[in-house]
């Protein structure tokens, strides 16, 4: 698809385009994401490119980076892109085997005959080293378990 150099953007067309507010994308130029042109008044004026990239950096965000990573994806010359990219990744797993834990004890709850799930045997069991103090939280038992099959602690742990 070629670019159409002849589409332009003031600042508050490209903010309303995306949904976002204006001071959103001068921050983005603070943090060095985006450099759009500037007319002879001084105004910012953004092309296409800069609309895909505000494009990237939006997804990036509903997809969990921050900033800086956002940076290192975008930046050509980054030269810590692979590490930030990793870190992510990471990042996504370790969340993803979460919403698989809380997934799994939702279902178990609408599945289980106990309305309270605090009285459900199988529930209590998987507590029970919590409740008797032998386990301090859900994070330090999840990470007992998982550090010896050589799977990530969840964040905070």
């Amino acid at each position: 698809m070629k670019s159409d150099e002849s589409i332009r953007w003031s600042v508050g067309q490209l903010a309303e385009r995306f949904g976002v507010a204006t001071h959103v994308l001068r921050h983005w130029e603070d943090m060095g994401l985006l450099t759009p042109e500037r007319d002879s008044a001084g105004r910012r004026v953004y092309g296409e490119p800069d609309a895909y990239r505000v494009a990237a950096i939006l997804s990036s965000k509903a997809a969990g980076m921050s900033l800086e990573q956002i940076r290192a994806l975008i930046d050509a010359d980054a030269a810590d892109r692979r590490k930030a990219l990793t870190a992510h990744l990471a990042d996504l797993e370790q969340r993803m085997a979460e919403m698989e834990r809380s997934r799994h004890m939702t279902q178990h709850a609408l599945d289980c005959r106990a309305h309270d799930i605090t009285q459900c045997p199988n529930f209590r069991s998987h507590v029970a080293g919590i409740v008797s103090g032998e386990e301090a939280t859900f994070l330090i038992r999840w990470k007992n378990l998982h550090e010896r099959s050589g799977q990530r602690s969840p964040r905070g742990a």
